[in-house]
């Protein structure tokens, strides 16, 4: 494959999980794991190239067991690694989570002395590439340091206006010295997207309010063509120039809520590229999400177009279950 042949490109963390397969059992306690990939712009990649799109991810990681197993498991998806190469005297980050449905999932995120992924330099990229592909998706965690924090917004600029080009607002508290700081440079990466997207926590975090109608609106003035807040169990709101439209959520059990962000991110990716317009869009995204909310994996996970549509059929026919959690987009680690 040519670079000019991909449809959606990633950048930025890709990990190890290292999920627990009981449910409900404290970490201490756990004594059967599975290892999966992780990493939001990995999972990213991989829900894109699920549902049929020709993915790549730009990442590093160590030079170790682990930065091995990343590379086969995003070809085991259909992810091109070319782009995700060794970062010298770094070792491929692991993140440990517990289960504790519906809405408790804490994250242990083992990252220290130097995460590879926030080693990427701009002379690390193929700028040709992130210009040429038809969706290019970022995060607000590279640009928690340099040389990272350089290297996405020149690869944030370099797609110039180029429709979607994605803002993730995925804000990690440990990644930053403040709350502040991170406000300051997601304001910045804003305005070379096109598209932003964070759940409330994260928009609260950028435009400094918890309402979605003023958190669209203050978006769409900063020059994105499309907004989308992830509302959790009240669904998305998504705005655009034509106005604001509220889409709601999908019911599931859910399992794991980790990924789900993820799941609802290649699929926006998905929508944006099918021309579908903004609630169409929205609400596969939405149903993708739900999806890997009722599965303990991310990136194993993610779902395919027949799947997405058959829950949307299953919600559409049923309508809201009795006795269901709804799931919230979450992003992994």
């Amino acid at each position: 494959m040519t670079s000019a042949g991909f449809e959606v490109i990633t950048m930025g963390r890709a990990n190890v999980d290292i999920f627990p397969l009981e449910v409900g059992v404290g970490l201490a306690d756990v004594s059967t794991f599975g290892k999966f990939l992780g990493g939001t712009p990995a999972n990213v990649a991989v829900a894109a190239a699920r549902l049929g799109r020709r993915s790549a991810l730009i990442s590093k990681t160590g030079a170790d067991p682990f930065g091995v197993f990343v590379r086969r498991a995003l070809a085991g998806y259909g992810v091109d690694a070319r782009f995700v190469t060794d970062a010298a005297g770094a070792q491929t980050p692991v993140t440990f989570c517990e289960m504790f449905p519906p809405d408790s999932f804490p994250l242990y995120l083992y990252r220290a002395p130097n995460a590879p992924d926030l080693q990427l330099r701009a002379e690390d990229l193929d700028f040709a590439a992130i210009g040429a592909a038809r969706a290019f998706w970022a995060t607000l965690s590279g640009l928690a340091a340099e040389p990272s924090r350089t290297a996405t917004l020149a690869a944030l600029a370099s797609r110039a206006g180029v429709h979607p080009t994605v803002l993730d607002l995925d804000y990690r508290p440990a990644f930053w010295a403040s709350a502040a700081e991170a406000g300051e440079w997601s304001r910045q990466a804003i305005a070379l997207a096109t598209v932003v997207v964070g759940n409330l926590d994260e928009c609260e975090v950028a435009i400094g309010s918890r309402d979605p109608a003023v958190i669209a609106a203050e978006l769409l003035a900063a020059g994105p063509r499309l907004a989308v807040v992830k509302l959790g169990p009240e669904g998305a709101l998504a705005a655009d120039r034509a106005g604001q439209v509220r889409v709601p959520s999908v019911p599931v059990r859910v399992v794991n809520g980790l990924g789900a962000g993820d799941a609802f991110g290649g699929a926006l990716c998905h929508g944006l590229l099918a021309g579908w317009d903004v609630a169409q869009t929205v609400g596969f995204a939405s149903a993708a999400g739900a999806i890997v909310a009722s599965r303990i994996a991310c990136a194993d996970a993610m779902p395919t177009v027949a799947e997405v549509q058959a829950m949307l059929d299953q919600t559409a026919a049923a309508g809201p279950a009795a006795g269901q959690d709804t799931a919230e987009e979450e992003a992994d680690a």
